[in-house]
């Protein structure tokens, strides 16, 4: 059978994105709702003491301006987003009593118009009491300044595995201390959602990563049944991590729109989502790495401070993501780690692009990078030496996690290959020689990544309709990733129908009744999985009609997918003369029929590659200049190749814009400083060069497809490789390490110190 899959078909999702006609929230919110604006804290550390809204409440157009002190108090709560941290950090949708960071609600001001809402807001008086702000991480492990009163205990999480390695059995011990910048993910479409009551049931628009995740707050928020809220997500502008939950200025919509009797829009400015939507990143690692001068590494130890902002988020539970990945691919008898969230006067921090696998990455990479200039040995090489063999699949990491399937020294000879690693080398050394002062770095990093880390909770079914076409419904929220297009492609592959005959819906929760978050490249290794197991019970479910068509016994009745694309059809076994197409079963049962998937995940997975970076450094400015960036990533089967590409693009771009240019940045006082487009520097296509992508599937067994997720593999990997390319080419100076971002102030500043 000719497959479908591995093909790159037209995006269906483009033409409509690409002309303007996409149907985003903001596109739909009704002519009779009211807009709200949210006054905001501008302090990031204070008691609150007053909020005057008298002059607010009298401005024209203006149709309430709320507080906490209006707000009903079981509504007012905003739920912690994940188990096991802590509790007793309890946020108010509202400010109740005491502001946490700089952009924290305080008052929400609805009028006719969202110009009148924003002019109102202006005239808001807030009265507050300065505290002392939180903004190192340090200070916060200390205990130093609580911004809790009352609570057992100053710390929002914390988790440990493995034990300390003995180092004094070491040769070599190499000590770092890194920091991992915190990120903002700047969507497209900043947040915005709107509310409406029909009767007694709440209908919610959202721009999120979940519709179910959206549903599941509200309805715990409001006291409400699943058959009162209807939740709709349409096209997405961006998301990376961060609207992966329902945030409180979005919780609040419906207690507005209930308490107005009118539907209620909010769509936050830039500058709300620079200091409002959750960021990513932000850790302190410290690492120790050990072994013998020949290049084998026996121990190491991560330990990690993890800013998780004034309020619980996802953030504080990513040092058990960097905990999972922490040893990579390498084979090390002995480690160790430790990971602590603390809190801060600052936004609340939440997931991007990798969640906890960059940061586990950036570690490890830098610590093998230093071990091998520590013993002058190529940092290929060293890699080498200490990769899990591919024989040894699957492998237990030391935190626990077992990998599926890898081949990580093939990923490293395709890409020094690729590279041309030796030349690279050579050309290096003669520029060295000549005193060139555009300085030539070389940078690797190999990595292993989790993806598909939840995998229960999601729905999808395959409905066969009178007239032969055949409908597709997930509870997958897509915002970039081609579901539109993939979906469709993986039930006409394995029903043997044309392509154009599928369609896939999803995003709103009355077409589904339980659902996951669309996020942490899970996606097409478990909805998909989900439609190929849909489809074949869809097969078993039609074959009884089929068998009456043939005039045949069903146990003797087979589906063929047919040797070309859209010719499935049904036959005796045996006999393919005659046969029965999908159109005329379809027609013989009169009726839709829909198969809801019973699959079951059958784990986690674990896509790897290795990164090359090559960068000229301009030692006289401290510019750099990324001149290429290979990369091998494999993430299994490939379904689509030039979705699978788009996304490795994607990821590869916000890798080096980690390494480079971005940080979320705060003055001494929690005072943010990143908070547009213009001071938060963003990557763009001309600090880019052409990618050169190098293909590599190693097939995993723990789901349908044999695909792993690929959406983070990129940020994961080149993060890493592009940090250390900068430090190489630093090594003349005796500079053996910098954190990023590495800006031209940063590298000049060092360049200068050891110069």
């Amino acid at each position: 059978m000719s497959s479908i899959l591995g093909h790159s078909v037209p995006r269906r999702e483009d033409p409509r994105l690409l002309t303007g006609q996409g149907s985003f929230v903001g596109n739909l919110i009704p002519p009779d709702a009211a807009h709200v604006v949210f006054v905001t804290a501008t302090e990031p550390h204070a008691r609150l003491t007053a909020v005057c809204t008298e002059a607010a409440s009298a401005a024209p157009g203006v149709l309430g301006v709320f507080t906490a002190a209006d707000v009903d108090p079981g509504v007012l709560v905003y739920p912690t987003p994940f188990p096991g941290m802590n509790e007793q950090m309890t946020r108010t949708i509202l400010a109740s009593d005491r502001l946490r960071y700089v952009g924290e609600p305080v008052a929400a001001v609805v009028a006719d118009h969202p110009v009148q809402a924003r002019d109102a807001a202006d005239l808001v008086e807030v009265e507050t009491e300065l505290l002392t702000p939180l903004v190192d991480m340090e200070a916060s492990l200390r205990g130093e300044v609580a911004l809790f009163d009352d609570i057992d205990d100053h710390l929002v999480f914390r988790c440990a595995t493995g034990q300390a390695p003995d180092f004094d059995r070491c040769e070599v011990v190499v000590r770092a201390r890194t920091l991992n910048p915190r990120l903002a993910a700047a969507p497209l479409e900043p947040r915005v959602g709107f509310s409406a009551w029909e009767g007694p049931r709440l209908i919610h628009h959202t721009a999120s990563q979940g519709s179910h995740n959206v549903k599941a707050a509200l309805m715990r928020i409001y006291g409400l049944d699943p058959e009162e809220v209807l939740v709709v997500t349409p096209d997405v502008g961006g998301s990376f991590g961060a609207k992966y939950r329902c945030y409180p200025e979005e919780s609040l919509l419906p207690w507005l729109a209930r308490r107005l009797g009118r539907p209620c829009a909010w769509a936050e400015t830039r500058t709300e989502s620079m200091t409002g939507l959750g960021t990513g990143r932000g850790q302190i690692q410290d690492v120790t790495i050990g072994g013998n001068r020949d290049g084998r590494i026996t121990a190491y130890q991560l330990d990690v401070i993890q800013d998780s902002g004034a309020y619980p988020l996802i953030a504080g539970f990513l040092p058990r993501m960097t905990m999972a990945m922490f040893t990579g691919t390498y084979d090390i008898a002995e480690a160790g780690f430790t990971g602590v969230s603390v809190p801060t006067s600052t936004t609340p921090n939440g997931a991007f692009r990798g969640a906890g696998r960059p940061e586990a990455t950036a570690a490890i990479e830098r610590a093998v990078d230093l071990m091998a200039a520590e013993i002058d040995m190529d940092p290929a090489e060293i890699r080498r030496r200490n990769f899990i063999p591919a024989t040894a699949f699957p492998h237990e990491a030391p935190s626990g996690v077992c990998y599926d399937s890898g081949d990580y020294h093939r990923a490293l000879d395709l890409a020094l290959t690729a590279a041309d690693y030796d030349r690279l080398r050579a050309e290096q050394a003669t520029r060295r020689a000549a005193g060139d002062p555009r300085l030539l770095g070389i940078g690797l990093a190999s990595y292993v990544e989790v993806t598909a880390t939840t995998g229960a909770g999601d729905f999808a079914s395959v409905e066969l309709q009178p007239d032969g076409t055949v409908r597709a419904v997930t509870s997958s929220t897509p915002h970039g990733q081609g579901h539109e297009t993939v979906w469709p492609m993986v039930v006409a592959d394995t029903l043997g129908v044309h392509l154009h005959r599928v369609d896939a819906v999803g995003g709103h929760t009355d077409l589904t009744p339980r659902g996951q978050v669309t996020g942490g490249s899970r996606s097409a290794q478990i909805v998909g999985s989900m439609l190929v197991d849909a489809s074949q019970r869809l097969i078993d479910r039609v074959i009884p009609v089929a068998a009456g068509l043939l005039e045949a016994s069903s146990a003797d009745v087979v589906h063929d997918p047919g040797a070309e694309p859209g010719t499935g059809r049904f036959h005796v076994a045996g006999t393919p003369a005659v046969s029965v197409a999908w159109n005329e079963v379809a027609a013989a049962l009169g009726e839709s029929v829909t198969v809801v998937s019973e699959y079951e995940s059958g784990g986690q997975t674990f896509p790897f590659g290795t990164h090359v970076a090559v960068v000229e450094v301009d030692v006289e400015t401290g510019g750099v200049e990324l001149l290429r960036l290979v990369a091998v990533d494999d993430a299994g089967v490939v379904l689509h190749p030039l979705i699978f590409e788009g996304q490795i693009h994607g990821g590869l771009a916000g890798g080096v814009a980690h390494a480079l240019l971005e940080e979320v940045r705060y003055d001494d006082n929690a005072i943010p400083l990143t908070t547009t487009l213009a001071d938060y520097l963003a990557i763009t296509a001309a600090e880019l060069p052409s990618f050169e992508l190098v293909r590599s599937e190693t097939p995993t067994d723990r789901n349908l497809l044999g695909a792993k997720g690929v959406g983070e593999a990129g940020a994961v990997g080149s993060t890493a490789a592009v940090q250390n390319a900068v430090i190489d080419a630093l090594a003349p100076f005796g500079i053996r390490h910098l954190d990023m971002p590495l800006t031209p102030e940063r590298i000049w500043r060092a360049v200068r110190d050891h110069g």
